[in-house]
C-alpha cells in the first residue's frame, strides 16, 4: 500500500490507538470524568491527524531526496522526535484552554504525553511498516521503480 491511502490508514490508526490510551490518562490525572477526557482526547487526536498528514508528507519528501533511503533506527528516532516535538508545540496552548491550566502545566502535561507518544510512535511506526511495506520514500531508487513499474 502507498501514496494517500497508505498515508490515511496509517494517521487513522495512529490516533484512535492515542485516544485509547489518553482519554483513560486524562481522566486519571485531572478528574474530569472520561467523557470530557475523551473529548479532549478527540480534539487532541483531531490536531494530530492534521499534524500527522502535514509532517509525514514533509518528511517522505525529505526522505525522498536522500542518498540512503533506508528507515533505520536513527531515521525513526528523527521522525519520532520531529512528529511529537512539533505537536507538543501545537498542543501546549490547545490543553492550556481546554482544561483551564496555565501554559507550564499544559506544557508538562505535554511533555507527559510526548514521552508515551515517542515510543508508541516508535513501535507503531514499525509495526505499520512491517504490515504494509515502507513507503516508497524509504526504498532504493531501484526498488521504487520496480515496484512503480509492476503495479
Amino acid at each position: 500500500m502507498q501514496g494517500v491511502p497508505r498515508k490515511i490508514l496509517q494517521a487513522i490508526l495512529y490516533e484512535a490507538g492515542g485516544v485509547l490510551f489518553v482519554a483513560p490518562a486524562l481522566t486519571l490525572i485531572y478528574q474530569q470524568g472520561m467523557g470530557y477526557s475523551t473529548l479532549l482526547s478527540l480534539v487532541i487526536s483531531g490536531v494530530a491527524l492534521g499534524w500527522n498528514m502535514l509532517f509525514n508528507g514533509a518528511f517522505e519528501w525529505w526522505e525522498r531526496r536522500q542518498h540512503n533511503r533506508q528507515r533505520n533506527w536513527q531515521r525513526r528516532l528523527l521522525h519520532s522526535l520531529g512528529f511529537e516535538g512539533g505537536l507538543t508545540l501545537i498542543l501546549t496552548p490547545v490543553i492550556a484552554a481546554w482544561l483551564g491550566i496555565s501554559l507550564w502545566l499544559a506544557l508538562v502535561t505535554n511533555l507527559g504525553l510526548f514521552v508515551f507518544f515517542f515510543f508508541y510512535s516508535l513501535v507503531f511506526q514499525w509495526g505499520f511498516d512491517r504490515v504494509f511495506d515502507v513507503p516508497l520514500s524509504a526504498q532504493s531508487a531501484q526498488t521504487s521503480t520496480s515496484k512503480a513499474n509492476a503495479t
